[in-house]
């Protein structure tokens, strides 16, 4: 993907200062720390009342209440205060996005219709302003998630924190993004007969899941093309395609796909065509995802909601249609993650998992949707989502519980690092409360 971001833009549009936030203190030096007398939310287990959790060089070594505090660490009393594992969000577009009205600063479409070579890693600005607004909310982690077309490139699993998109990166190609073809519910415009409106949709809307279809039929067949090839290297030579060598660990089910789809008829085309293909799907969007739960069951898919706070899609739904997803998906036995899908409200993304508590959701499953359950989605849960002996040390310090618009979170921690409180919001509310 294109690197286009108009830093010189952005930092008009901030103070001079706050270029210093944007990075960790003491970038590649992790030392050790012990915070004590907290309670620690571990989240795969209870929690843990007057605990101490210690970690150094990056990764979590102990957690309990008589964990061993190491004489070269820096003590963090937590009394009256929580430690929670870092947040991560399932799909946004953090460092993507600098400014929505600032074209040049855009970097989440590629042209065309098909874009599985596209990498959202590789495109990721670690000197974004969004990152450090976004991680005080104490979210950690982030899918970044390239946007446009049917197929638009590989997501990825970053830390939000990092000199560089190396340095940020968990994993990389997390999964394919899909956005699976729609069918309109009415006509766009008015310079054709509703019928023939429709009729040429509905065609269009075929058209398009049959390229989809031969675009994975390609696929597949360049994937047996490359294993005859290094099997046998008498076998004829044959042109390497970088859009078909991206969809090979897909087609062969080693990637997983998130496809986007909403309405029911566009998640049971979107079932029916992983079905086909054999995918090893991850639904996402999902707004009317209580009329398969049996299906996803059954095939064991995964869900990623949100953004939670927006409207139903009919005027005539429920109004609550959006907020008691979650529920429904915990009653059917569902693992599923939340996701802000936006770059800048990436920050509320608790909120979102909060209103879902509010509509039937287990308070205990809403946290587990914005940390252990995304790790084990994505297949990082030997590395992040809990607070666990061997894992990153993502965490954060607050005084009450995170999904509660009140609490304040006091301290972040990412892979082991002191992350700097300040963002544009605080330099901004400083500079104007002092303002004579």
């Amino acid at each position: 993907m294109r690197r286009i971001f108009a830093l010189v833009v952005a930092g008009a549009l901030a103070v001079p200062m706050l270029g210093q936030s944007v990075i960790p203190n003491s970038p590649g030096r992790k030392p050790a720390f012990a915070i004590r007398n907290a309670t620690i939310y571990p989240v795969t287990s209870a929690p843990i009342a007057n605990g101490t959790i210690v970690f150094a060089n990056g990764m979590i070594t102990a957690v309990g209440v008589n964990a061993a505090i190491p004489p070269d660490a820096t003590v963090i009393d937590g009394t009256g205060l929580s430690v929670y594992p870092g947040f991560i969000d399932s799909g946004t577009t953090i460092g993507l996005v600098e400014i929505n009205s600032v074209a040049g600063t855009v970097d989440t479409t590629e042209l065309g219709t098909f874009n599985p070579n596209a990498r959202a890693d590789v495109a990721v600005n670690p000197h974004s302003n969004v990152i450090p607004v976004t991680r005080v909310s104490g979210i950690t982690n982030v899918i970044v998630s390239p946007e446009g077309g049917v197929v638009s490139g590989q997501s990825a699993l970053m830390h939000l924190a990092g000199w560089t998109n190396a340095e940020m990166t968990v994993k990389a190609p997390a999964a394919m993004m899909v956005r699976f073809p729609r069918l309109r519910s009415r006509p766009v415009g008015d310079v054709a007969p509703e019928a023939d409106a429709a009729r040429k949709q509905r065609r269009s809307y075929r058209e398009e899941i049959e390229n989809l279809r031969e675009l994975f039929r390609d696929a597949q067949a360049y994937a047996k093309a490359a294993q005859a090839r290094a099997a046998d290297k008498s076998v004829r030579r044959f042109d390497r395609d970088l859009v078909l060598e991206a969809m090979v660990p897909v087609v062969e089910g080693r990637l997983p796909v998130t496809i986007e789809a909403n309405l029911a008829r566009d998640i049971k085309s979107a079932i029916a065509f992983a079905d086909e293909f054999k995918l090893k799907m991850i639904l996402v969007g999902a707004q009317d995802v209580a009329q398969f739960i049996p299906d996803l069951r059954q095939r064991n898919i995964p869900v990623i909601l949100g953004p939670i706070m927006t409207l139903p899609p009919r005027e005539d739904d429920a109004y609550d249609l959006i907020y008691s997803n979650a529920a429904a998906l915990h009653q059917g036995g569902i693992r599923f993650a939340f996701r802000s899908n936006d770059a800048h409200n990436a920050r509320n993304l608790p909120y979102g998992a909060a209103t879902s508590a509010a509509f039937g959701l287990p308070k205990e499953e809403a946290l587990k949707a914005i940390t252990i359950y995304p790790a084990q989605i994505f297949g990082v849960a030997g590395k992040l989502g809990s607070l666990e002996a061997g894992k990153s040390a993502n965490l954060f310090i607050s005084d009450g519980d995170p999904l509660e618009i009140r609490t304040n979170i006091r301290r972040v921690f990412i892979a082991g690092e002191d992350i700097p409180m300040d963002s544009l919001h605080t330099l901004l509310y400083e500079k104007f409360r002092k303002r004579p």
